[in-house]
């Protein structure tokens, strides 16, 4: 069999990452290919490795993140609320795997969504399928799924979502449907995936913005239990991106 029909043999397979390693390798002059054994082995790895590759761009993707930030950017300085040892805890993505939230609260322009984004960011090249939304987004999402009939199935993908992140968190009143549904939604996912949501609101004063006792409560244990809850202080990024 020769090179040229192996090659379009991978290519047919779509075996893309494996055809592109091999052709490197036909390429190279007879006395410098690898051996047999080691042509399998580096065809392997890079069908591996291409994989991995095309999983995490369609997983960012799909995500919507609204920053392409990446923890490495987040800063850790003294008294922003956020030290090094706790950012690294949160990067190895172990909170997502035991389904563990991630509460992030702080002023306006503190750079809360950045650091969910970064999050949401470093989940999908970890491997975990992600979906962002902005308050805003997230109640005409509901809004539509109801309109056009597709509310469970839109329920049933955030339930399978290992990671959801919900930014601005309290800027909007909340309806009862949007109450209800909200809840239900963390019912599904409790100890089944990965909640992020920003607020500028303190979590102490979720309660009062939920307005409702017995839905409030509910919303609020599903949310804090096994949270990590960041504070993010200082002065706004933004105004000291304009100085």
């Amino acid at each position: 069999m020769n090179q040229q029909s192996t090659l379009d043999q991978l290519h047919q397979l779509k075996l893309t990452g494996m055809a592109k390693r091999y052709e490197a390798i036909i390429k190279q002059p007879v006395h410098q290919q690898p051996e047999p054994h080691a042509i399998v082995g580096l065809l392997a790895e890079a069908e591996a490795g291409y994989r991995v590759h095309q999983r995490t761009q369609l997983y960012l993707r799909l995500s919507k993140l609204r920053y392409n930030a990446t923890p490495e950017q987040i800063n850790c300085t003294p008294g922003r609320g956020i030290t090094k040892e706790a950012l690294v805890t949160l990067t190895d993505g172990t909170f997502i795997e035991r389904s563990e939230n991630l509460l992030i609260t702080g002023a306006t322009g503190c750079g809360k969504s950045y650091f969910a984004c970064a999050m949401g960011r470093n989940a999908c090249l970890l491997g975990h399928r992600t979906i962002y939304y902005s308050m805003n987004r997230f109640i005409e999402a509901l809004a539509m799924a109801r309109l056009d009939g597709t509310y469970i199935r839109w329920l049933n993908m955030i339930a399978k979502t290992p990671l959801l992140i919900i930014d601005d968190f309290g800027l909007q009143p909340l309806s009862q449907d949007m109450r209800l549904s909200l809840l239900q939604i963390l019912e599904d996912r409790f100890a089944k995936g990965a909640t992020i949501v920003t607020s500028q609101l303190p979590v102490s004063k979720w309660y009062e913005y939920i307005n409702e006792p017995t839905l409030a409560d509910a919303i609020c244990d599903r949310l804090t239990a096994n949270a990590h809850k960041i504070e993010l202080k200082g002065e706004s990024l933004r105004n000291r991106k304009n100085n």
